[in-house]
């Protein structure tokens, strides 16, 4: 069977193979919306260029908005022989209206410019959703921020205990790791603010046309300044993937530790029964699995990106079948992302948090040493390399009486140039105020950190 749409200058019929396999219908009918924006806002601009008539304008919008009611509804019928989306909307128009008009809407335009302006539309819709579910994530952990901001617990670094902080300061660690995920999104937003339509196959069109009434139409700021550029620019999603991986890099981290709190080892929190699952065997396994999958899925989206950076790491200008291959992995990472934001987001709402549990394991691992060196630099007038000797001599003393540091009772006795003003540095909750410095654990820092992340997400 030939296609009806570019065979002209074939004499042959396609082989069923090559229809198989060049046919991206199955992935890329996905953007029948986008599509269909699209060619109502060409051929809206072929109309103000009276390159078409404004009857003839009036029966491709009615035709266009009749076939994305079809698609919605079901009943159209995608046929592989239309290779992608593009031709099957073409070509079904052709059915619905006066194809000596449908055959009009191609005018100025190529798949080219076609399926890269859609691409993008899809895109920039993504970016808005992946944005709108981060904030939601992220007011959820200043919420949790704003109820334990003196539930205290150990910070760890190297996985070893390492000094007192809240649990509202953890959390808004991730929340600060995932505002920087909304602002390169929207970054990546600014660049992608290009449209390609009108551009035709790579060099332009000789008919007189408006690519900024276009780009106007979609809601781009300005159309794309090269037209090989942009029918060849796949930037943007590029963009889009490795955005999406860094945030997967900041939820497998917040993940990978909700598991090891949620541990009998720890037990610094309780994730809900909604949210875990069972083992076939033991009777009293509760899983993680929420978490478990998406560390696991991040794997997966860093694949994708990969996968096309890859594919597009040779091209030759302008447009190359290659680029088909753009949309399957990104369709996948958006739609991973998107449902992985959702149920951690529920997830963390219905955690409970065991503020006796955290603070029990703040008596393990000598938390409180480096709060001892800072006092003797700071009243001692010592050198901190100096005080840091001392301390250690303390932690060992400790260690051979089998005690944490926070449980001495009496520093003189182990120095003497320890004073009884020493001994209020063995306390957490000295330790967690002393901090005098901006973004540091106290509650006054905690509450400062607190209202920038609300001001951010007012601001957005």
């Amino acid at each position: 069977m030939k296609n009806t749409m570019w065979s002209g200058r074939f004499e042959g019929a396609s082989s069923e193979l090559l229809q198989k396999f060049n046919a991206s219908l199955e992935v890329d009918r996905a953007l029948f919306r986008q599509d269909i924006q699209g060619s109502i806002a060409h051929a809206s601009m072929l109309a103000k260029c009276k390159i078409i008539s404004k009857d003839e304008l009036r029966s491709i919008i009615e035709g266009l908005r009749r076939i994305e009611d079809e698609i919605e509804s079901g009943v159209f019928e995608f046929r592989l022989e239309d290779e992608d989306i593009h031709m099957a909307v073409e070509k079904r128009l052709g059915q619905i209206i006066d194809p000596s008009i449908s055959g009009k809407l191609h005018t100025a335009r190529s798949r080219n410019d076609q399926v890269a302006t859609d691409f993008k539309l899809f895109v920039r819709q993504s970016h808005r959703e992946l944005i709108a579910l981060l904030k939601n994530l992220m007011k959820t952990l200043i919420n949790h921020a704003k109820e334990h901001k003196t539930s205290i617990m150990p910070s760890f670094t190297h996985l070893q205990h390492a000094q007192p902080v809240s649990f509202a300061f953890y959390v808004l660690a991730y929340a600060f790791m995932f505002q920087r995920d909304v602002l390169r999104l929207e970054n990546s937003l600014a660049l992608l603010d290009e449209c390609p339509l009108g551009s035709c196959a790579c060099a332009g069109t000789s008919y007189e046309s408006d690519r900024e009434l276009s780009a106007s139409l979609l809601g781009f700021a300005r159309p794309a300044a090269n037209a090989m550029d942009a029918v060849s620019d796949r930037d943007f999603a590029l963009d889009l993937l490795y955005d999406i991986a860094v945030i997967f890099t900041h939820t497998s981290r917040l993940c990978e530790e909700m598991i090891l709190f949620s541990s009998a080892e720890f037990g610094f929190i309780s994730i809900s029964d909604s949210f875990s699952t069972g083992s076939s065997i033991m009777p009293q396994k509760k899983n993680p699995d929420v978490c478990e999958l998406i560390r696991g899925k991040t794997g997966r989206v860093y694949g994708n990106l990969i996968a096309l950076l890859t594919t597009m790491k040779a091209l030759p200008l302008a447009y190359n079948k290659d680029m088909q291959e753009d949309k399957e992995g990104l369709f996948d990472s958006v739609k991973t992302a998107k449902d992985s934001l959702t149920i951690l987001n529920a997830m963390l709402q219905e955690m409970r948090i065991h503020k006796e549990n955290m603070l029990k394991a703040c008596q393990k691992g000598h938390l409180l040493a480096t709060d001892l060196a800072d006092y003797l630099v700071r009243e001692k007038k010592i050198p901190f390399r100096e005080a840091h000797f001392i301390v250690g001599r303390v932690v060992a003393e400790a260690d051979r009486r089998g005690v944490d540091l926070s449980e001495i009772e009496n520093l003189s006795a182990i120095d003497p140039i320890f004073d009884d003003k020493a001994m209020r540095c063995l306390s957490f909750e000295h330790s967690l105020n002393a901090k005098q410095s901006s973004g540091s654990s106290s509650i006054k820092s905690v509450e400062a950190q607190i209202q920038a992340l609300d001001a951010f997400l007012n601001a957005h």
